[in-house]
């Protein structure tokens, strides 16, 4: 399914013209408009699933399985420091457009890119509350 509102539905689809660097059935690879770094690529699936957890299972798969293939062809091609998969999902996570895509972001030596977090510091048993709360128990 397509949205007709999505405008990642459109790219992905060739509605709207990208620089693409991979197409099959199911996604299209282009170069972000916006990169956080040289060579940065937003992988794309035609179909219209807002989020992660919209994603079939087997669309996951092959998502991911190209990540891995894209991530190490840019990596030789561009002769990258380093490599950031990124997925967000949600406002609070930084998801600004939904419409599930992965961020192939090439990481080089001083390209003054922050990717992180600042680490915690939860107790043992603040761990094993989180612990149970997954588990259900």
């Amino acid at each position: 399914m397509k949205d007709d509102n999505c405008i990642f539905c459109k790219i992905a689809n060739g509605q709207i013209p990208s620089k693409t660097i991979y197409e099959d059935d199911r996604f299209r690879v282009i170069l972000d408009l916006g990169p956080a770094a040289r060579g940065h690529a937003l992988i794309l699936p035609k179909e219209h699933f807002a989020n992660l957890y919209e994603l079939p299972e087997d669309w996951t798969s092959d998502a991911f399985i190209l990540a891995r293939k894209m991530a190490t062809q840019m990596q030789q091609k561009l002769h990258t420091d380093g490599f950031n998969i990124v997925q967000n999902n949600g406002i609070v996570a930084g998801q600004t457009v939904f419409h599930f895509h992965i961020h192939l972001i090439p990481r080089y030596e001083n390209d003054g890119q922050k990717i992180g977090w600042k680490p915690g510091k939860p107790t043992d048993e603040e761990l094993a509350q989180v612990q149970r709360e997954i588990l259900g128990e």
